[in-house]
């Protein structure tokens, strides 16, 4: 038996009106400093005073937030009391605004302990809506949670079923801002995740089209987002390719390239779409041999079809990493100006948090601790993995 969980999905230019139609007393909105610079936040803000609600701003999350401040952050919904929380900013604030969600209706709770394996029974005090302003994470449509705990240098990959968002509010508007690298960065996020969600051992019928069309729109319309952010029909396209991306993996799954991202992120502080996208072409060449045929069907779904099936895997790797290219991004560690030294120093510690990651479940192959090893030693030179 098979979920597929969703909020309702409000999208297209101008959807952001749809704040002035909520009814309630307070809201929460859970964002960063920059967007309040950006004024994006008074534009959720005015919407939500039209509905008559009053607002309190939360505005210190970090990019990878922490627990300490998702602890903060509840701190301030309990003394606040919204009935409604609004997610609003990339998957940072997003997946801040669900913690702080959970932990203000469930005060029994660490951090830690929100899993699929609990009944939260939220819904008791408040609700919540999210507005993505970056188009990647899918963080508005999904269920997980990210959290950073400092102390380890690991991420935390949290979250429950009901801690989906009841409201996503997709407006292309909102991502117009966005400067060419955070562009990349986050479309190359959400090639990540369509590329895993259809090629994960856990992806069903209901996923594979999202994912498939989520690919299809990145290759074609990212780089005229990146070249032109104004291109408004470019941006809504990428900011619905994120959201259907986030619809397919949050319901199937994602996979090693994120196992892999996740530790190179929370290790070198490299963003998390550039880190993960950067990993994605070599896990796709290591899993090559063992699912060539899924490989070789997204491959000519998205027009790099080959008569042999682990060709035309390979080829889709190399599409990948020319998209890469062509907007700007890394396509090796090495690029990311880490030295070899500190590299390898930090080797064994990224392979052991690459097999503890949650992500690693759903990898077609299966990699040893030697082969990780080599994955990650190949990913930093830039070679094709030939093992």
């Amino acid at each position: 038996m098979w979920n597929f969980v969703s909020p309702q999905v409000v999208f297209g230019e101008g959807s952001l009106q749809a704040l002035a139609e909520l009814t309630g007393r307070r809201a929460l909105v859970v964002t960063d400093k920059t967007l309040v610079a950006l004024g994006l936040v008074d534009r959720v803000t005015t919407c939500l005073a039209k509905a008559g609600i009053e607002t309190h701003i939360f505005d210190t999350v970090e990019p990878d937030p922490s627990i300490q401040t998702v602890l903060q952050g509840a701190k301030v919904a309990q003394e606040f009391k919204p009935d409604w929380i609004v997610g609003l900013g990339g998957g940072s604030p997003m997946d801040a605004a669900k913690a702080i969600w959970v932990l203000y209706e469930r005060p029994d709770l660490t951090p830690a302990e929100i899993s699929p394996f609990i009944t939260l029974g939220l819904r008791q005090k408040a609700r919540l809506v999210t507005v993505p302003t970056t188009s990647g994470t899918g963080a508005e449509v999904t269920w997980a949670i990210v959290l950073t705990d400092p102390q380890e240098q690991r991420k935390m990959g949290l979250g429950n079923r009901e801690n989906a968002a009841d409201i996503a509010v997709v407006d292309p508007e909102m991502a117009a801002g966005m400067p060419p690298s955070l562009t990349a960065d986050t479309g190359l996020d959400a090639l990540t995740h369509a590329v895993e969600g259809y090629t994960c051992t856990w992806h069903t019928d209901l996923t594979d089209g999202l994912c498939i069309q989520a690919a299809r729109l990145i290759f074609e319309y990212l780089p005229r987002a990146v070249a032109d952010g104004s291109d408004m029909e470019a941006r809504e396209r990428m900011h619905n390719a994120a959201t259907c991306a986030g619809l397919g993996f949050g319901n199937a799954m994602a996979s090693m390239a994120h196992a892999m991202g996740h530790v190179l992120g929370a290790t070198f502080h490299v963003p998390h779409g550039r880190a993960v996208s950067l990993c994605l072409p070599y896990t796709l060449e290591f899993a090559a041999c063992q699912a060539p045929e899924r490989l070789s069907a997204l491959a000519a779904s998205v027009g790099s079809a080959d008569e042999d099936a682990e060709t035309a895997s390979r080829n889709l790797s190399d599409r990948i990493r020319s998209l890469a290219q062509q907007v700007g991004n890394p396509t090796d560690i090495a690029q990311l100006g880490v030295a070899r030294e500190t590299f390898e120093g930090s080797l064994e510690k990224l392979v052991d948090d690459a097999f503890n990651d949650t992500q690693m479940l759903t990898a077609c192959r299966s990699p040893s601790y030697d082969e990780m090893r080599r994955l990650f030693l190949y990913a930093y030179d830039g070679q094709p993995i030939d093992f």
